[in-house]
């Protein structure tokens, strides 16, 4: 405990300027960690608003309304509020005052960067846009926000305060300005010791250290860039190889996701011919069909702005996208519904629902 309260109080102190004026908001779940993640800005003297209740009730911009009311200075939201906000055409700084508001932070999922662009334009112009990402089994982030450095579209700000990031490519060598594995190749002060009832550690070292040994392994693709940030594509056991070439989820979603036609989207690899192959689910808007029209404009969309590589060899058409309590797309439930194999995750989806969609779909056959 002593060393999460350590790493919290990093976080909020130096990467997000809390103090005894300082008034948080995030909103979560009691169920997610970043509800004590929240609760520990109290040791940092600052005041925690929370928020009961839909984020869209009774106004799709209710909690920008809390912000005005409490005052709240660092405002925390998910990637999945801010796109719907955005494809509603919601401009909440022709609505609100939000003049409390000196950084808004943003995790669950990779946030995509005309999210960015929409944030400045629509919500206010001179704040801190902060993309975190870590891990709920450590408590706190591997790369986080820089109050004093500046935000580059599409990217984390820096690596955390006495976090050794590095990325990796598959032989364990550090990579500069390519994708490849997220590692911390120090000890920190939250890392967990062991897994309950693994009274040897064997799954706890499979878990984080067998892939590069004393190293820990979170699981992340992502990339350091030029400018000292970090981009994360997605997790590394969601990421797609057709013919050998990896491709990060977020990559497809940040583009996709710019129609307007389309409300969310979801991307698996299937098994397929000896390789495999990119499947694109997408939700659209009510009233749109996927016709041959709209599935060439998604397709040039992505092949425009990535490469040929990341085409999908299908594009489907889904009522829902299924999602974690905490917002994030559930890849791996959908891929493991495709393939008919066992969902060993439904019970963490908001909307368990959903993944029957994904069932023994005929349009994947050939």
């Amino acid at each position: 405990m002593g060393g999460m309260l350590l790493q919290l109080l990093k976080e909020h102190r130096l990467h997000y300027d809390l103090g005894r004026d300082g008034r948080l908001f995030y909103h979560t779940s009691t169920g997610w960690n970043m509800w004590y993640w929240v609760a520990i800005a109290l040791a940092a003297e600052a005041t925690i608003v929370l928020h009961e209740g839909s984020p869209f009730q009774p106004s799709s911009t209710a909690l920008f309304d809390l912000a005005d009311a409490e005052g709240v200075t660092v405002f925390g939201i998910s990637p999945p509020y801010l796109a719907t906000l955005r494809a509603s055409g919601a401009r909440p700084r022709d609505t609100h005052r939000l003049d409390t508001i000196r950084t808004m932070l943003s995790t669950g999922s990779p946030l995509a960067p005309e999210l960015y662009d929409w944030v400045y334009d629509a919500v206010k112009s001179d704040l801190c846009l902060s993309s975190i990402s870590g891990g709920t089994e450590i408590n706190a982030c591997f790369a986080t926000g820089d109050p004093a450095g500046p935000v580059y579209r599409g990217e984390l700000q820096v690596p955390a305060l006495g976090m050794d990031v590095e990325v990796f490519d598959e032989d364990g060598r550090p990579l500069r300005g390519a994708p490849g594995e997220l590692v911390c190749t120090s000890p920190f002060p939250s890392q967990p010791v062991g897994f309950w009832g693994d009274p040897e550690r064997r799954r706890y070292l499979a878990t984080y250290f067998e892939r590069y040994p004393g190293v820990w392994h979170q699981g992340d693709f992502a990339a350091l860039t030029a400018s000292g940030g970090l981009v994360i594509s997605g997790r590394s056991d969601a990421t797609l190889k057709p013919g050998g070439h990896r491709i990060g989820t977020a990559e497809l979603y940040g583009q996709v996701e710019q129609l307007a036609e389309v409300v969310d989207s979801i991307a698996i690899a299937q098994g397929w011919d000896g390789d495999v192959r990119i499947i694109l689910f997408v939700q659209l808007r009510p009233g749109i069909a996927l016709d041959q029209a709209l599935d060439r404009r998604i397709r040039l969309q992505i092949q425009r702005n990535t490469s040929p590589h990341h085409v999908p060899a299908r594009i489907v058409a889904v009522a829902d996208i299924p999602r974690t309590t905490t917002g994030k797309k559930a890849e791996l439930a959908v891929r493991d519904m495709v393939h008919g194999q066992p969902v060993n995750n439904a019970g963490a989806l908001a909307n368990p629902q959903a993944l029957e969609l994904y069932r023994e779909l005929e349009v994947l056959r050939s």
